[in-house]
């Protein structure tokens, strides 16, 4: 995304703001968000496919960019992978725990050995020791598949979902089932908490497409400082 992308994304998103909890404005906000979800998971993964933001991102990216730890970044440390991998186990575990109350796309045959890495919560609190492991080992295509695969879990989701259910509360029994199934540390409890008090439509705000976003234009950041003139 160029700067006039990022702009008109972000207004789209303030209009979703203004219409998600309004029954009546339903149908209008499914188009809108999924309108929005688009461009952030357009790419498919393959060699030479650019579409999309993240098709933006990974084009001419090299490995040791996407896994370089820690970066000199003004908002970030942390790697590429690990901004890619935390937005999708975010979503995942909202969308899928909270919102479906069905298993992640993180349970899915093959899933974990693809990612091949030991870590199964959502990526926040974690040690230095912790972020270095993970951006030195984790598996670039199965990271990415798991990308996509999440994308489309929860566009599937989105459309399932009935006039009124925006406004409804993100039920306790499912913020449960997400420290049960340490889906977030116990160090990293707040964000059940912070989860509990939203509706599915503030969940679908924030993470479903602002945290995609945001963490989008962070790894973009990281690739044009660790490439400039490459």
């Amino acid at each position: 995304m160029n700067a006039e992308q990022r702009k008109a994304w972000n207004e789209d998103h303030k209009q979703l703001t203004a219409k998600i909890l309004i029954p009546g404005e339903h149908h209008e906000s499914v188009s809108l968000l999924l309108r929005l979800r688009g461009p952030l998971y357009a790419a498919d993964g393959e060699a030479g496919v650019t579409g999309g933001y993240d098709g933006s991102l990974l084009k001419n990216t090299r490995e040791e960019t996407l896994r370089c730890y820690p970066v000199h970044s003004p908002d970030t440390r942390n790697s590429i992978v690990w901004h890619l991998w935390h937005s999708a186990r975010i979503e995942d575990i909202t969308m899928n725990i909270l919102v479906a109350g069905t298993g992640q796309v993180l349970d899915t045959d093959g899933m974990p050995q693809g990612l091949n890495i030991r870590f199964l919560h959502s990526g926040n609190e974690m040690t230095e020791g912790e972020m270095t492991e993970l951006s030195a080992e984790i598996g670039i295509e199965g990271l990415l598949a798991y990308r996509r695969a999440v994308g489309r879990r929860t566009n599937e989701i989105i459309a399932t979902l009935a006039p009124g259910q925006f406004r409804q509360k993100v039920d306790a029994g499912r913020i449960k089932a997400v420290r049960d199934q340490g889906a977030v540390t116990e160090k990293a409890g707040w964000l059940a908490d912070y989860w509990s008090g939203k509706t599915i439509g503030g969940l679908m705000l924030m993470p479903a497409t602002r945290h995609n976003f945001v963490h989008l234009n962070k790894a973009m950041r990281i690739k044009s400082k660790l490439q400039r003139g490459r």
